[in-house]
């Protein structure tokens, strides 16, 4: 059984970071792709960085140049290092784990964590 837990969450002020972290059970996090995912309240869930196969990356356009997703096998630990926060990344964040090739869409992913929630204030 597969187990997706997050952790890093937290109130930032705007132009702050967090590192989010994602600890895998049930599967590595170098199997297939791993991806984050972002909701805000009356929104719908958004991609936010994928980290596929052979290393391929993906980033939504809102998080380009901020946010750096990345991996420790020996961990088995995903993570998502977020700079530069805007109160519009306020969300909750989730990881989520897939054998798909289409890391950036919330349906090809199998297996979800719980979310942990993110709060940048302005």
């Amino acid at each position: 059984q597969v187990q997706l837990v997050e952790s890093g969450g937290g109130l930032v002020q705007a132009g702050g970071s967090l590192r989010l972290s994602c600890a895998a059970s049930g599967r590595t996090v170098s199997t297939g792709a791993m991806g984050w995912f972002r909701q805000a309240p009356g929104e719908e869930r958004e991609f936010v960085a994928g980290l596929g196969y052979n290393d391929y990356t993906d980033y939504a356009d809102s998080v380009k140049g901020r946010f750096t997703i990345s991996r420790d096998n020996a961990k088995n630990t995903l993570y998502l290092q977020m700079n530069s926060l805007k109160p519009e990344d306020t969300a909750v964040y989730y990881c989520a784990a897939t054998l798909s090739l289409a890391i950036s869409r919330p349906n090809a992913y199998n297996d979800w964590g719980q979310g942990t929630q993110v709060t940048v204030s302005s």
